[in-house]
Order: structure tokens, then sequence, then C-alpha cells
């Protein structure tokens, strides 16, 4: 399977396939000159994965090298940045060379903020091996790290040269690092697919569901992006409509401490929040928290979170990007498969976290 990102400057397509990982090297081939590339990923990605990546790569005639770090959100931040910047110095890395993401979401953002940095930016390719990165955030040219105020605070906007998706490295992913990437396709479906909502419906929610299912979510999800990143690449107008779930989420993730609870779960978290008060104000229809939590369950998503300190969040919220000024934009859903934005004051936002 294949889908075209058509932007005017940077087009590159996402290549979808069972046992795509093999052929990587004659993928990147078809893609770049030869040239040196660093592979960046995690110590445990990087066991299963790294030395085939690095060898498929060598015999398409490129000079490769492996940086990898500890795996973990709390791990993507400027001090692993600044490793990596070493790393590329003393592999004589250039503004001709090119970077290889190669793991879950934390590598993928984290080596895109690299490649779009280190000598005012390189190229780079983004090789996704968990749900979170093939459904999200390998798509759309969004790198960043944190910092102890607030996910993602760091970051530019920097599109890859291509994205492949091989689903088949699902297989080794642990129960919970899966079961946390459907809390993005669930998003997905409720936005703007009601029929991979539909899909998701007729799935009993098991581990073995989700893995016979992976190419065809993985695409639906996938398409959903490509169609809003190309319509609103800086994130400025409905691209905005990806973050349902997220505003609230991202004040989780950040004061549970980066990697406590995990960014499908804390999506799953924010949505329930989210449509729970929208749903009272009026603003989502009855019934569609009833259908987001029923949904999350049967995936074993949480829809809840402890401790709950509405002060601690909310000051984690006055950090968001999407903050403007005294006002914020939120997402609701008023109607299954369609999403709005839903300007508020800032301060309006501790009712939102009331439970």
């Amino acid at each position: 399977m294949l889908l075209h990102v058509d932007l005017p400057q940077s087009p590159y397509d996402i290549v979808i396939e069972h046992g795509s990982l093999l052929r990587v090297g004659q993928w990147v081939k078809s893609l770049w000159k030869p040239q040196k590339i660093v592979i960046i990923t995690d110590n445990h990605v990087g066991r299963l994965y790294a030395e085939k990546v690095k060898l498929s790569l060598e015999d398409s005639g490129f000079e490769v090298a492996v940086f990898d770090f500890l795996e973990g959100e709390a791990r993507k931040n400027l001090t692993t940045v600044n490793k990596a910047y070493e790393f590329l110095t003393k592999t004589g890395m250039t503004r001709s060379d090119g970077i290889v993401a190669l793991g879950g979401g934390v590598v993928g953002d984290l080596a895109g903020f690299v490649a779009s940095t280190y000598m005012r930016g390189i190229h780079f390719l983004q090789v996704p091996t968990s749900l979170t990165a093939q459904v999200d955030s390998s798509i759309g040219g969004k790198t960043g790290v944190n910092t102890p105020y607030a996910k993602n605070m760091v970051g530019t906007f920097t599109q890859p040269d291509g994205v492949l998706i091989d689903p088949d490295t699902l297989q080794t992913l642990g129960k919970r690092e899966l079961i946390e990437g459907m809390g993005e396709v669930i998003k997905y479906g409720l936005i703007n697919d009601t029929e991979l909502w539909d899909e998701l419906k007729r799935m009993d929610g098991s581990i073995d569901s989700i893995l016979e299912h992976a190419e065809s979510i993985i695409y639906r999800s996938c398409n959903v992006k490509r169609k809003v990143v190309v319509e609103d690449e800086l994130d400025n107008g409905v691209r905005l409509y990806l973050n349902f779930g997220h505003t609230i989420g991202h004040a989780i993730e950040a004061t549970a401490g980066y990697g406590q609870v995990m960014h499908g779960e804390a999506v799953a978290i924010g949505m329930v929040q989210m449509a729970r008060v929208a749903e009272k104000k009026g603003l989502m229809p009855q019934g569609m928290t009833k259908s987001i939590c029923t949904m999350c369950e049967k995936f074993g998503l949480p829809i809840s979170y402890d401790p709950w300190d509405i002060e601690i969040l909310y000051t984690a919220l006055t950090h968001d990007k999407k903050a403007r000024g005294k006002t914020i934009k939120t997402v609701i859903v008023p109607e299954l498969g369609r999403a709005a934005i839903h300007q508020i004051p800032l301060e309006e936002m501790k009712e939102y976290l009331e439970r």
C-alpha cells in the first residue's frame, strides 16, 4: 500500500508493506544518492533491528553508523540531542548526508529534530516500528523534544523524504506498547473516518485482532493524517483536529513524569475527559462519551488517571502550544467522523478538568 503526501515544497510517499524492513536498503537507494547515514534508534529497537537495517543499507552502497540512546519518553530531551550532535560530528556527517529514524515515536521525534537542526538541516527518513509512530508521529513533519515544562515544547516542522512502515514490526512490541497505539487509531475514527470506527467496532479488542487488522488500520489512520497535513502543514487550522484528547493528554504525560503514562494512554484519558465535559455543555452529542469509553476499554486503554490534581494539570496546560495569549484552541467531536475547533478562554480549561 502507498500513500502520497502531496506537499508543494516537500512531497513524499508513505509505504505500508509487510516485510519491507528487510528491503530498507533498496527503498533508501531509490530516494538518496550514496552517502553517509546515521541510524538513530533506542537501545531496545536497536537490539532487534539496527544490525539488519545497517547491513541492508550497506549492501545498497551506503556508509552506515548507529547512534542509540536509552529507550523511553524521559530520554526525549536536549541532553540526548546534544549527544547525537556529538556523534554526528565525530562520524563526519555533512549536509549531504542523512539520518534514518528507526523506532517508535520518541525516536522519530528526536531523530527528526536532530536532522532538522544539525548544520541547519540534513535530510531524514522515518522507519517507525511502533503502532503509535506508524499511525501518527512519523507522518507530517512535526519533530520535537520535551522540557520539564511541557511535552514537545522545543521542535520544528520538517518533512521526511519518505516513511517506510512494516506492520510485521508490531509483533515484537510489548502488549502495553501495542495497545497504547490504539489511542491514536480510535481518535482517527472519531474525528474523520466512520469506516475505521466501524472496523474497530467489529474487532474483539484482543492483541491478535490488532495484529490481524494492522495493515488496514494503519492505512486508514495514515490517510486521515495525510489529508489533514496536506491541507494544513503548519498546524494553524484543520490540523488541530488531530489534537483531540491531546491538550489534556499532554498535561497528564508531563505531570505524571514522562513515560509513566504512555502517549496513547494519555490521549485516551484526554478524549474521555474532554468528551465528558463537552457533552455536559451540549457541545458533543449525548452518548458520545460512553461510546469512547467502551471503545477504549475494549482495547485495554485507561479512561481515567489518579492522582488527578486540577491545579497541577491546569498549570501544565498553560504551556500548551495551542494556547494563544489568554485563549486556547480545544478540539471537540460534534458528530462521529467530524471534528471542530472550540476556542475558549484559557481559564475555562479548568472546567474541562473537573471530574
